[in-house]
């Protein structure tokens, strides 16, 4: 399974809207361009700052899951990563993130984690008890949760009974940091299961767990002497244009309506994930880039689902920012092949991600035809992307 990009913001938006990063800001410009024409700018700079703001507030006007699933009755919860302000913009009922002020922007690295989520990040890493208490004001309610801890993200600074899982390990010391905090998000995610099933809500809850891009932390990897790969793993894995930048095992479980143990390789997109809640209750999915996976979920084979996957990069790794640098890249993902184009530096890699998962073996001058005719499926899809 793919997410659409390499860092976390646009893969949260798809998971929320199930369009496309590309697709997304392509409404937010309209729907900012609209609003712009009813409000009058005193200077060029006046003007600027309302539309920096306005994309921090731009989920609103989306009618995101939540406000689809509010038609139904649900009530929603947000807890976690979240950079859209407040829960309120996704259409969530209840929330941990409320947002920031203008002093809040003047505290440096602290203004970034407010932009992150803010009051949300202390789920999981500090408390449990928001969810728990939306639970219990909600038992009657059906209701959905986004349960995204800042986890296993950095800082890696798991207690110690889960950094001990480890410590006698054959590993590095930032692989035994980096697989602790991995353990502590485990932990949140069984504490909330065994919370639902003592509330009796257990076997009435589907789950559903996705990365929101790719980490690269292998054990004989060391990080913590090298700032930009200890925030942020191995080079090819966030911010990265390789296959494990993009790649995350989706998960579906459900006590009695999915069978358990089951393994599914066909091709599928973290935008498939609101597509599949929706056909589940019947919710119009206004031909957004998501497929519905129920049908291969019930029928219980293997089952092709998309024959390629195609995603746009607008920021890679870079020394000089530990954000990443602007550019514009495409990558694309058929059968074994992972292909990336790289239109800033003028770059093109192939790689057959069955034998080599790694990305080790660039192979573009191996198999010219491949590489021509990734391109064109590329420049076909960027088309069908900004023109619709």
């Amino acid at each position: 399974a793919y997410v659409p990009q390499n860092h976390c913001r646009p893969s949260l938006q798809t998971l929320m809207t199930a369009t496309l990063p590309t697709t997304y800001n392509k409404q937010v410009d309209s729907i900012m361009r609209a609003k712009m024409s009813l409000v009058r700018f005193d200077s060029e700079e006046s003007a600027e700052k309302w539309k920096k703001e306005f994309q921090h507030h731009a989920m609103q006007y989306f009618e995101t899951l939540p406000r689809k699933l509010a038609k139904l009755g649900y009530k929603s919860f947000q807890g976690g990563k979240w950079w859209e302000f407040n829960y309120q913009n996704g259409g969530f009922s209840h929330g941990m993130t409320t947002g920031w002020t203008e002093e809040d922007r003047k505290k440096g690295g602290k203004w970034f984690k407010q932009f992150m989520g803010g009051t949300g990040l202390q789920l999981a890493r500090a408390t449990m008890e928001p969810v728990y208490e939306f639970i219990d004001n909600n038992k009657e309610n059906p209701f959905f949760i986004w349960y995204a801890p800042e986890l296993p993200h950095y800082p890696f600074d798991a207690p110690g009974k889960y950094y001990d899982l480890y410590v006698d390990k054959d590993m590095t010391e930032s692989a035994k940091r980096y697989y602790a905090n991995c353990s502590w998000f485990d932990d949140g995610v069984g504490a909330l299961m065994n919370y639902l099933k003592d509330e009796d809500l257990f076997s009435n809850t589907l789950f559903v767990y996705v990365n929101d891009n790719g980490w690269e932390q292998n054990p004989d990897q060391e990080f913590r002497h090298d700032s930009l790969r200890w925030h942020n793993g191995g080079d090819k894995g966030k911010l990265s244009v390789f296959d494990q930048s993009f790649r995350t095992p989706i998960l579906f479980s459900w006590e009695g309506n999915i069978n358990p143990g089951r393994f599914d390789n066909a091709l599928v997109h973290s935008a498939d994930i609101p597509a599949t809640i929706m056909d589940i209750l019947n919710l119009d999915q206004n031909n957004n880039y998501g497929r519905s996976l129920l049908e291969m979920i019930e029928s219980g084979k293997e089952m092709s689902h998309r024959d390629l996957i195609v995603g746009y990069v607008d920021k890679i790794r870079w020394e000089g920012d530990m954000m990443g640098k602007d550019v514009e890249a495409y990558w694309l993902r058929e059968g074994n092949w992972f292909f990336s184009w790289n239109l800033t530096f003028s770059e093109k890699k192939l790689f057959d991600t069955r034998k080599d998962p790694g990305n080790e073996l660039e192979l573009s001058a191996k198999y010219p035809d491949l590489v021509d005719r990734f391109t064109d499926e590329i420049i076909s899809w960027k088309k069908k992307i900004y023109e619709k």
